[in-house]
């Protein structure tokens, strides 16, 4: 089992950059891959960053040179640097994890953090 916290969210004008947090219950060392998604009000959830345990990290076009992810194995967390914020960034953030099991993987979720850009 793995639990996740997200952390870093809150309400910012457009321009701004908040970073957000999210804390492993355990070593992240091992896990397959982390990732953010958001998820804004009446539409599906998206993915935004992601990054495999190599450090390969890769991020969706929407939020390309503005999103930056990475991750501190001695801290066991995950992070998203977001700058030049816009109102369509507004979501909640989740953060996942994809954990190797015995012959497969499993993927475990955060609770999510609320996003909010003012125009």
């Amino acid at each position: 089992q793995v639990q996740l916290v997200e952390s870093g969210g809150g309400l910012v004008q457009a321009g701004g950059s908040l970073r957000l947090s999210c804390a492993a219950s355990r070593s992240i060392f091992s896990f397959k891959s982390m990732g953010w998604y958001r998820q804004a009000p009446g539409k599906q959830r998206e993915f935004v960053a992601g990054i495999f345990s190599g450090g390969t990290a890769y991020t969706a076009d929407s939020v390309k040179g503005r999103f930056t992810i990475s991750s501190d194995n001695a801290k066991n967390t995950l992070y998203l640097q977001m700058n030049s914020l816009s109102p369509e960034d507004t979501g909640i953030y989740y953060c996942k994890a994809v954990v190797f099991s015995t012959y497969s993987t499993t993927d475990y979720w955060g609770q999510g953090t609320q996003v909010t850009v003012s125009s």
